[in-house]
């Protein structure tokens, strides 16, 4: 009698274990997890509310904003799913993508050849060019050509192609490589550096919330190839959302990627 009982619970509670685990993947099926920093104005940022349409940050009582945020919300809504935003250090995101606890890269992220190598990318969501961003008012704030940069103390990202093309700078003093922006920031503030690479609106972004910086547009400037400065989806290897998602992302006019760009400068927090 007893061993019967315990049989129908063992039974029941196996019945209970499966279908709580068909409703979690059915969930997630429902689900389009992007991984991205939050810390790369205007592209993408953290805020504390939902204001400007931040979405909810995983795991975290923080919100994320930014052009990718925007663009993701578009990808999501194609796709019927619910849009997921997952924060994650810049060196986490292509093993975040490759391991599967995201289904993409949505951060401003290149389409170089070298990534192409782990993953694959969707067609550009949007192109930009490579600036520098230095301290207003200081040595470097009325430069035009790669020369004028002539023995400046310059730094890039880690594990970016704005670091490599430092090189270019003849007589240039390259400092080591930093983890993310708003310590790059820190830095040209502070004197450490004279000034970062960058893209457009990252530096007009920052400019535009902190009176202490200038971006520098450039009469000759770096050598870069296409890939380097366009920005795309990364998807894993053989990825079915990439058809889709193409299709999506060419359903956005760049009429619309300017509207939606110069948005997000205007409503990025101040901080960042």
């Amino acid at each position: 009698m007893r061993k019967g009982l315990l049989r129908l619970v063992l039974a029941a509670l196996t019945t209970v274990a499966l279908v709580g685990c068909g409703g979690a993947k059915k969930e997630e099926a429902n689900t389009f997890k992007v991984g991205m920093e939050a810390g790369y104005a205007p592209y993408n940022w953290t805020q504390l509310t939902d204001a400007n349409g931040g979405v909810k940050i995983a795991g975290s009582s923080e919100y994320a904003g930014g052009y990718d945020v925007e663009i993701a919300k578009r990808i999501a809504d194609g796709l019927g799913k619910e849009l997921v935003v997952v924060k994650t250090e810049w060196d986490g995101l292509v093993p975040a993508l490759v391991s599967g606890k995201v289904d993409a890269i949505i951060a401003g992220m290149s389409p170089t050849a070298e990534r192409k190598e782990t993953i694959d990318f969707t067609d550009t969501y949007y192109q930009s060019n490579l600036v520098m961003l230095v301290k207003n008012g200081g040595k470097y704030e009325n430069a035009k050509t790669l020369a004028d940069f002539s023995g400046a103390k310059i730094t890039g990202q880690l594990n970016t192609f704005h670091y490599t093309v430092i090189d270019q700078i003849p007589n240039v003093k390259k400092q080591p490589a930093m983890d993310n922006f708003p310590a790059m920031r820190v830095a040209l503030e502070s004197g450490v550096i004279d000034g970062y690479v960058t893209e457009r609106p990252e530096a007009v972004s920052a400019q535009s919330a902190n009176n202490n910086f200038k971006m520098v547009e450039f009469t000759e400037g770096f050598v870069t190839s296409p890939e380097d400065t366009a920005i795309a989806v990364g998807l894993q290897k053989g990825s079915p959302l990439k058809d889709k998602i193409n299709e999506i992302l060419n359903g956005i006019s760049q009429e619309q990627r300017l509207e939606i760009m110069d948005r997000a400068i205007e409503n990025q927090p101040a901080a960042q």
